[in-house]
């Protein structure tokens, strides 16, 4: 089941996006959560925590869930 996260503005870097979906706790987290696990986004395997992500991107983490950038209102 793919979860809604919500931004506000036009991008959100993948280490943002993994503490605003509650994957992580704090932003030094990101990169030793991606050097451990398997992160796809829009199918790619993706390492970089600064990565830029926007609205309609999709993002898998193998025994996580699957997540899915979207405009807040």
């Amino acid at each position: 089941m793919e979860r809604q996260v919500a931004i506000k503005t036009e991008t959100i870097t993948l280490g943002q996006m993994l503490k605003l979906a509650h994957v992580i706790d704090t932003g030094g987290a990101a990169k030793w959560f991606l050097q451990e696990h398997d992160v796809l986004v829009n199918g790619e395997r993706e390492n970089r925590r600064g990565r830029k992500l926007k609205e309609g991107d999709r993002v898998e983490i193998k025994e996580v869930g699957a997540f899915v950038i979207v405009k807040a209102e």
